[in-house]
């Protein structure tokens, strides 16, 4: 089973006929570049929603996500953009799954992603590390960590607003270049 870039552990074939790894990575591929609607400077492979791909003997295709967050207002869309980006490639028979265990966090956004999101003037979250099994903590606290200018690179910043044109991004200024910036909330 190939898993180079994928999410460790979780790429596979069902039970029954697996299909040749090069149509895994053919779809892999395919998805991969699928952008992500509310961040389009990240693929959903790179903002880490993409989990698994299965592709059975008869052409069947699997495709699973984990939304950022359970009310994700952008989940339609990203299952309707995989859906026909994989039928323009050719797939006819493709279903998006969708599964919310484990929960995704902004540590499965991959390193090119948190590149992406600086050069586009959006400061990437910082790492959250592992957490104990169970419900994710809700933390309405300011963030503890220093979030750096994605413009200038200096640590002198302030928030403005904790939410941003989306819920997961809050607003902040660099007290240095004096511009304001949006920075990815640590989930």
């Amino acid at each position: 089973m190939v898993t180079a870039g994928r999410p460790e552990g979780l790429a596979g074939q069902p039970a029954g006929q697996p299909a040749p790894e090069s149509t895994v990575d053919d779809v892999w591929r395919v998805a991969g570049q699928v952008r992500d609607p509310e961040l389009p400077v990240l693929t959903l492979a790179d903002l880490g929603v993409l989990r698994d791909v299965r592709v059975t003997g008869d052409g069947r295709v699997a495709v699973t996500i984990t939304p950022t967050y359970s009310g994700c207002p952008a989940l339609d869309e990203m299952r309707a953009d995989l859906r026909a980006s994989l039928v323009r490639a050719g797939y006819r028979d493709v279903d998006v799954r969708v599964v919310l265990h484990p929960p995704w966090t902004t540590d499965w956004i991959s390193e090119r992603g948190r590149r992406a999101l600086a050069e586009h003037g959006i400061a990437p979250p910082g790492r959250v590390g592992p957490r104990p099994a169970g419900p994710v903590p809700l933390n309405l606290a300011p963030p503890s960590a220093v979030v750096r200018c994605p413009r200038c690179g200096s640590p002198r910043t302030t928030e403005l607003s904790r939410f941003g044109a989306t819920a997961c991004k809050a607003l902040r200024r660099c007290a240095d270049c004096r511009e304001p910036f949006e920075h990815l909330k640590e989930i």
